[in-house]
């Protein structure tokens, strides 16, 4: 009788255990997804409705506060392809010479192995701004100035990047598959990208979402660098639509070309989800 108790009594714990964390999982999703609710029903608004406060219920001033940017003397359609340019190249670039740095230190035994290690590791901890002088000044050496190469190459050195590639090899890429190539008779490129790659895809689809929405907020350096308005991404875009005086103000513009903006990153972050929720999956049949 009381071994049966126990069992309900279990039972009943394992119930409530599982309720209250359905419970905190749709506290947490709501929480993350009311800012998003948020911005869509400001950006239904006019700016005399958005001045007298927040609402639930959307209005009806999506498309004509849409229209009005489109009208506008600011180039937002370049300034959203100047963003996918970027920030898609950027992502490619990381990630591929990232992996392929954290591919040499993981693989390759050389006497400043650990120097190069530590040294990459110490570079990641040197802020942006630090260095923001010497890398306008190296641009404009170089003829990079308002170009927006110069806001995509500096991605293909990647300390941050580097380090989960290389801590994500250890657990997942052994010596032995790469020594098993070579007696096969693979080339070093061969192994990298058939064998390596492969491998490390669903760490690629994370740190390819991560550099992605980093490059596509960047506002920092596209402002240092570029100067001309056809070359300008959207975060310059949308702070000169804040920065606008006052009678061409207009805040229900800003709303909506904010949630313009934000499309591109939920597309990227659904095309590549499905790679880190298969490869988290695979590992765990593996184990």
């Amino acid at each position: 009788m009381d071994q049966t108790n126990l069992k309900a009594s279990k039972g009943m714990n394992v119930h409530l255990r599982r309720a209250i964390s359905y419970v905190v999982l749709a506290l947490i999703t709501v929480m993350c997804l009311i800012w998003f609710y948020i911005l869509f029903i400001n950006s239904t608004r006019s700016h005399a409705e958005l001045t007298r406060g927040f609402t639930v219920l959307p209005s009806t001033y999506l498309m004509k506060n849409f229209q009005n940017v489109m009208k506008g003397t600011l180039p937002i359609v370049s300034g959203m392809k100047n963003s996918v340019i970027v920030s898609v190249i950027s992502a490619v670039l990381c990630t591929y010479f990232s992996t392929m740095t954290a591919y040499a230190v993981h693989v390759y035994d050389f006497k400043l192995k650990k120097f190069a290690y530590t040294f990459i590791l110490a570079v990641m901890m040197i802020p942006t701004q630090v260095t923001a002088l010497g890398f306008i000044k190296l641009i404009g050496d170089i003829g990079l100035a308002d170009n927006l190469a110069a806001l995509y190459l500096p991605s293909i050195a990647s300390p941050i990047v580097f380090f989960y590639m290389k801590q994500y090899m250890e657990s997942t890429l052994p010596l032995s598959l790469i020594e098993a190539a070579r007696i096969d008779g693979a080339n070093e490129f061969f192994t990298f990208n058939r064998i390596c790659i492969p491998l490390m895809k669903p760490a690629i689809a994370v740190q390819a979402i991560f550099t992605f929405v980093s490059s596509w907020n960047n506002y920092f350096t596209p402002a240092l660098v570029i100067k001309s308005d056809a070359k300008k991404t959207l975060p310059i875009l949308i702070a000169q639509l804040r920065s606008a005086d006052f009678l061409k103000f207009d805040m229900g513009q800003v709303y909506v070309t904010i949630a313009f903006s934000i499309f591109p990153v939920i597309v990227v972050y659904l095309l590549l989800s499905k790679y880190i929720v298969g490869g988290v999956t695979a590992g765990g049949v593996k184990g």
